[in-house]
């Protein structure tokens, strides 16, 4: 699926997306689920081949045949398997959907959501020149987002908030530095506190809690993990180590549904309030997430948007629209609340496998270019 408009961050530019997707079929409805793992190992040591091989050897054969009967059933019976969570989240999440639909409630509903509507906030990649930054920034705030998320990196920071500043003094505003910075870039770091920033995501390495905690100690603005944060344990631990203020959940990242939810949990008890990441999903990752937004802990704008940010023609009917005052509606009908477009799916498919109970693979299409 190739983006309306390049997605560039500290790893470097991405004009399409592959994206691999599962049909879970059970004896009721079929569950959908999306794995937002990349291209390429950047963002984690998974990528969309490592989740293919993952799935197809070991996490759908640990299901077929099996009866499961709820969604936060399937983590115990993919443990066995280290790693992998994007993979894992993909197979989980997909039973999940037809739980829900299953009992003929919506998705959000079932994992314990409470929000009807879900505030929306817009990641901003890093641009050719300041000037087409700023001319998106003002296409996003007249759309109605509620918080501007700045990708940035050394180089592209402290200028390019000036210049955001000068134009927008009071918009609520953050940034996002994947990893790009040390510490010993400290009085770098501290010259954020300059902008009123929201926070900081992830600004230090991205399995790291203790130097973030140092790092939170000697600035004012917030740090927020993200690639750090990949279970319940570890928010537990970020949050006793003072690592952080704010904490994004992706679901994907965490391993699936039940692990986000008890990310969420342990966050809200101890009064940090969460927001939800996006990774450039289709319409079925960008569902879920809207699922996971409606749970009281979800208080920030996350990173969920319309789809027509991204997508000529998403693969989900309705697409999801983001109202002029910057909102989603949780949707109303059964699971993920949206219609697959098969007829586009199968246009755009090119590699495609059935994976039976018995263990038979059936190759449909050939291997991508």
């Amino acid at each position: 699926m190739p983006l309306v408009h390049f997605f560039e961050t500290s790893f470097g530019r991405t004009t399409e997306r592959r994206i691999l997707l599962i049909t879970l079929r059970t004896d009721g409805p079929d569950g959908w689920g999306e794995c937002v793992a990349g291209e390429d190992p950047f963002y984690s040591e998974e990528s969309i081949d490592t989740a293919w091989y993952a799935i197809e050897r070991y996490l759908a054969p640990a299901l077929l045949g099996r009866e499961v009967e709820r969604g936060r059933d399937v983590p115990e019976l993919l443990a066995r398997v280290r790693g992998h969570r994007m993979a894992k989240a993909c197979v989980e999440n997909a039973l999940w959907d037809a739980e829900a639909q299953l009992k003929n409630v919506p998705l959000w509903s079932l994992l314990g959501g409470v929000q009807q509507e879900i505030a929306c906030g817009v990641s901003i990649g890093i641009q050719n020149s300041p000037e087409q930054l700023l001319q998106k920034i003002e296409t996003e705030l007249a759309a109605g987002y509620r918080r501007i998320k700045l990708k940035c990196k050394p180089g592209w920071d402290l200028k390019i908030f000036e210049k955001v500043r000068e134009g927008w003094p009071q918009i609520v505003l953050s940034c996002d530095a994947n990893s790009a910075y040390t510490l010993e870039q400290v009085d770098h770091l501290k010259e954020f506190d300059r902008f009123n920033l929201l926070m900081i995501e992830q600004p230090l390495w991205p399995d790291d809690f203790y130097f973030h905690a140092q790092l939170q100690r000697k600035m004012k603005t917030s740090i927020c993990l993200d690639e750090a944060i990949r279970d319940r344990r570890g928010a537990q631990a970020a949050i006793e180590l003072d690592s952080c203020r704010i904490i994004n959940i992706k679901v994907g990242r965490v391993g699936g549904f039940t692990e986000a939810v008890g990310v969420h949990d342990a966050a809200l008890g101890a009064g940090i309030p969460v927001w939800c990441g996006g990774m450039l999903e289709s319409g079925i990752g960008r569902a879920h997430n809207i699922a996971l937004s409606t749970l009281p802990g979800f208080t920030l704008p996350g990173d969920v948007s319309a789809s027509k940010r991204y997508w000529k023609e998403d693969i989900i009917e309705p697409a999801v629209h983001v109202s002029p005052q910057g909102f989603i509606n949780a949707p109303a009908g059964p699971g993920r609340g949206f219609e697959i477009k098969m007829k586009l799916v199968d246009q755009l498919t090119v590699r495609k496998k059935e994976l039976l109970r018995a263990g038979q693979v059936q190759q449909r299409s050939a291997v991508p270019d």
